[in-house]
């Protein structure tokens, strides 16, 4: 007999089902994440995490702002997909599409380098805001109509 909806019990049962396939859709964007941060800075011609913990404001705000870029397709994919399958298939679709990003836009700014080592939060949260724009572009253009 079915638990009548609304009840503790039905609730009990959306959980046993949905939970687990909840979690195992954030641990696979959060790996997804984890990649993408690893390839990120490894492309970057400095290493972000260093500067961040000698006190660097630009570098700190450029890798916040490349979490945020790469975290809102993701986010945008695990909202609208229906299967893990789509939740990864589409994630490391945006997540490759956002890399790609990153590169044009930090090839777009004359001394991106310099700028950040610098400290020059003016140049970082351009690209920041730069990189959370087109991932909120990539995000839209990836939800399915």
């Amino acid at each position: 007999m079915d638990a009548a909806p609304g009840s503790f019990a039905a609730i009990l049962d959306a959980l046993g089902t949905g939970l687990p396939k909840l979690i195992l859709q954030v641990v696979v964007c959060a790996v997804l994440l984890a990649i993408g941060m690893a390839i990120y800075v490894r492309l970057t011609p400095f290493r972000e995490r260093e500067m961040v913990a000698h006190g660097n404001a630009a570098a700190g705000t450029v890798l916040a702002g490349a979490i945020l870029a790469l975290s809102i397709p993701l986010a945008a994919m695990l909202a609208t997909s229906g299967t893990l399958l789509d939740v990864l298939v589409w994630g490391v679709v945006a997540l490759i599409l956002q890399l790609i990003t990153l590169g044009i836009v930090a090839l777009a700014m004359r001394n991106f380098r310099g700028m950040i080592e610098g400290g020059n939060i003016a140049a970082a949260i351009t690209l920041a805001g730069a990189q959370i724009a087109v991932a909120l572009l990539n995000a839209a253009a990836m939800v399915p109509n």
